[in-house]
């Protein structure tokens, strides 16, 4: 057996096994479908349509994912197919039809490109007021592209570097990061300027690293950018989070790769400055964490006293069962990791094809959360990181014979909006806050005029 050891002698020797660690990281996108040998049994039909989807939404996906995490014997069903590869019915009929007509005629690829981006402009690409509300400005009035501020305590920041993922989710809501158009994209590569900005705002103390996937980045980048956060000036920002996919992508990043024990050190070298350092997984399915692979990188990570928080949406043909959320957090518990949010699918994209009703969202939280034990639930769900702020819907009940949703906000772009209870409407058929009306008569919900004037002065 061939084996290699990971970290060093003074903080406990890991040896493991190298006999399923792939050589090298080895990527398939658009123009590689063909060679991926596994979809050569698929009809012609099925890769034609995977074809027209990946000229609109991004598609990438990493040989791990291929060999490791997809039952193909289970295609089309299998959920973690259905999590990495392009399907017909992820894009609306007339915009897959649109395109496909083109694709047909063999059209040239500008003309192809040209009508992919004005498609891209039907899927809402940045939800949320990202790009016209969430984007800060420094005191010298400049526009800090690749920042977001929308909550008082946590900046969110995108290195440049992260910016791709070792493989893309088709449910994605930053599916516009990845499309090659600059107008859409958030990214920066001047890591001065958060810094900057950082010193700038003392009432800051989480800074999220997000992407893409941070962890694409090699080590010594993440280093320049998190580094200087262990000086004196930095002590307000007491808390950093990482974003990441690689713990079940390509959990190689911390065992194998040729960085990963600097990688390892780092964040060692963090959290031991007196830093919390968070690393905010992105689980979607329990078959990614019953790999070997990914069992092995999780072990690492605490090792190094970094906490592994995990979130994902609740999504139509992949998670859509009580069953698969209480299998998932129960083995993430029994890992060390800590279940932190039940999203809900946003409002861009795919979400045709993966939003459920926030009813039946709401039972498969509760029929989850009720078969585990008090660890397992510090997930909060289902929650809509919509643009006023994350709403959790907390359940359904009857008050003066109306059946309402009770919402609040966990987080608020007013921090005053927060934790305060407000009712909707009971609507089967709602997937988000905006088809949502306010109960009892009232003609809008609590925050919408507040909000509409934050609106109006971006």
């Amino acid at each position: 057996m061939n084996q290699i050891s990971v970290l060093d002698e003074s903080r406990g020797d890991v040896v493991i096994s190298t006999d399923s660690i792939l050589p090298q990281f080895k990527v398939y996108t658009l123009k590689d479908i063909d060679r991926i040998v596994q979809l050569q049994a698929l009809p012609e039909s099925v890769l034609f349509e995977m074809k027209v989807v990946s000229s609109i939404l991004p598609f990438r996906v990493n040989q791990y994912v291929i060999e490791n995490l997809i039952d193909w014997s289970n295609v089309p069903d299998d959920p973690l197919y259905q999590l990495t590869f392009p399907q017909k019915d992820m894009l609306p009929p007339h915009v897959y039809q649109q395109m496909a007509q083109l694709m047909q005629q063999n059209a040239p690829r500008a003309e192809i490109q040209s009508l992919a981006s004005a498609l891209r402009r039907e899927l809402n690409p940045q939800p949320s007021g990202q790009l016209e509300m969430n984007v800060p400005v420094a005191s010298d009035g400049k526009r800090l592209n690749g920042l977001q501020h929308k909550y008082r305590e946590t900046v969110l920041f995108f290195p440049t570097q992260g910016q791709t993922c070792h493989t893309y989710c088709t449910f994605c809501f930053r599916w516009a990061q990845f499309v090659g158009d600059e107008e859409l994209r958030m990214a920066s590569t001047d890591t001065s300027e958060l810094h900057k900005y950082l010193l700038e705002q003392p009432g800051v103390t989480d800074l999220l690293v997000t992407g893409g996937d941070p962890m694409v980045m090699k080590t010594r980048h993440l280093a320049a950018l998190l580094k200087p956060l262990t000086e004196p000036a930095f002590d307000h920002i007491r808390t950093i989070r990482i974003g990441t996919k690689a713990l079940t992508f390509w959990p190689q990043r911390f065992v194998s790769d040729s960085d990963s024990a600097e990688l390892l050190e780092l964040l060692s070298q963090l959290v031991k400055a007196g830093k919390h350092v968070a690393v905010m997984a992105h689980f979607n399915h329990w078959r990614e964490i019953d790999s070997p692979m990914a069992g092995r990188a999780i072990a690492l990570l605490r090792q190094t006293g970094v906490e592994i928080r995990s979130q994902g949406p609740v999504l139509a043909h992949i998670n859509d069962s009580p069953d698969v959320w209480a299998k998932s957090w129960a083995m993430q518990v029994k890992a060390g990791v800590i279940p932190y949010y039940m999203f809900v699918e946003r409002d861009t994209g795919a979400r045709q094809y993966f939003e459920i009703p926030l009813a039946r969202a709401v039972t498969i939280y509760r029929e989850a959360v009720k078969q585990l034990s008090g660890l397992g639930r510090t997930a909060r769900g289902p929650v809509m990181s919509a643009s006023p702020g994350k709403v959790e819907v907390q359940g359904v009940t009857e008050i003066n014979g109306e059946k309402v949703f009770v919402l609040r906000f966990l987080q608020s772009r007013n921090p005053d909006w927060s934790y305060r209870p407000f009712f909707a409407q009971y609507c089967e058929k709602a997937t988000w806050l905006d088809q949502l009306k306010p109960a009892f008569g009232e003609q809008e919900f609590f925050f919408e005029r507040e909000y509409n004037a934050m609106q109006s002065r971006r």
